[in-house]
């Protein structure tokens, strides 16, 4: 899917007005604390309206050229129709699973061009927009999802990390290694990303608590689409979730996680921060799982309709191109030229996919231990064995 073929959305104003403070009413027996929707604007930091409308904001701000705006355009078309073509793989039996970032192209793109070539990222299993801005050849996400191998790309070529599948062990890894670079002395800067479900994970607590206390150039991105597969926010915390970096000692921000002048200036700023030796931030990027959690999963079993439909009139892409027509700073031509590139980068990994040659089943046993070890060959031997009855079945 791309934003040609997406329907006519309904336009609704989603950044005019801020949630107020209040005193605190005295607790009733069975009150709840407000829910995260209620406070959606709540210091929600936005740059371009979903009507594709141009704002300021006092503490962050950007100036793109025309092409650079385009060029945000186009990574975004280009990352969603990677991402469709691989959730049809998937349905068509190519692939054993698949994540999709349907409507976190703002998140992902934005944060990812306001990365430094020597900055690190640690990502989950769904960053394929970070990859892309990484310059991580997209038919290389497709390997582990295809079972032919444990990731398709050598992570300090891009200094983009494998996926991890374990959900928030990454914001570990990126801690320690913000901590090495620090002790390198380098001015280069961390980013972990993370989703709402893993923010409730112990080890993002305790990545938190070991980043401030030694002050490591990290930025925590955690991409808010609004349910931990069938688990909604409210569930897993009674205040936003930027608030939390409050409780460790270091700045949290909400970002229009769909608006992607905004991702990409917040996270800009963070990363200098970091790099400039001022510690940790967390960034909320407040947006929407548009799709399935994964391809397992149907969310029309706990998600309903009218949620979704209101999202969509929130479309990362479609409010860009609406920004970048009614400025002049894109044509119909562009756009054109653009869809074209996303059906041939469609093709391209169709075809890729397809060709992929199995992977060796011997290849499990190796870079285990430099001299060997008796046990693997023992092991190796008898699976060799196993693998050579089927052999040996079909001959008879």
């Amino acid at each position: 899917m791309t934003v040609e073929s997406t329907a006519a959305r309904k336009t609704t104003r989603g950044g005019g007005k801020r949630a107020t403070a209040k005193k605190a009413a005295p607790a009733k027996k069975k009150a709840v604390a407000a829910a995260p929707a209620e406070a959606e604007q709540d210091q929600l930091v936005q740059l371009l309206t979903p009507e594709g409308e141009r704002v300021e904001h006092p503490e962050y701000s950007i100036d793109l050229s025309d092409e650079e705006l385009r060029g945000l355009y186009r990574d975004m078309v280009l990352t969603r129709r990677f991402d469709a073509e691989a959730t049809t793989l998937q349905r068509q039996g190519e692939l054993g699973l698949w994540a999709s970032l349907l409507g976190q192209e703002a998140a992902q793109i934005g944060s990812g061009r306001a990365l430094r070539d020597d900055d690190y990222v640690f990502p989950t299993y769904r960053e394929h927009g970070v990859a892309w801005c990484r310059g991580v050849d997209p038919t290389n996400l497709l390997g582990m999802f295809r079972g032919v191998n444990n990731g398709g790309w050598d992570p300090n070529s891009n200094n983009f990390h494998l996926y991890t599948i374990v959900i928030g062990s990454q914001t570990l890894h990126a801690t320690g290694y913000a901590m090495g670079v620090q002790k390198d002395g380098a001015d280069s800067a961390v980013i972990a990303y993370f989703g709402d479900g893993a923010s409730s994970q112990g080890d993002v607590a305790e990545s938190f608590t070991f980043s401030a206390v030694y002050n490591a150039p990290v930025v925590f991105f955690c991409q808010n689409n609004q349910w931990a597969i069938s688990e909604p926010t409210e569930k897993q915390t009674r205040v936003p979730l930027y608030q939390r970096a409050r409780g460790y000692g270091f700045p949290g921000v909400r970002v229009d996680g769909n608006d992607v002048l905004a991702c990409l200036a917040v996270t800009r700023a963070a990363l200098e921060r970091a790099r400039s030796g001022e510690g940790p931030m967390l960034i909320e990027a407040f947006t929407y799982r548009m799709g399935a959690h994964t391809t397992s999963d149907d969310p029309t079993r706990y998600r309903r309709d009218e949620e979704r439909e209101a999202w969509e009139a929130k479309d990362p892409i479609l409010r860009l191109r609406t920004y970048l027509l009614n400025e002049g700073f894109a044509d119909q031509a562009y756009f054109d030229s653009v869809e074209e590139e996303s059906e041939s980068l469609g093709k391209r990994v169709r075809e890729v996919v397809r060709a992929m040659p199995d992977p060796d089943n011997m290849a499990i046993f190796e870079n285990i231990y430099a001299d060997g070890h008796a046990l693997v060959d023992e092991e190796r031997a008898q699976f060799a064995a196993y693998q050579a009855s089927f052999v040996d079945a079909e001959e008879n």
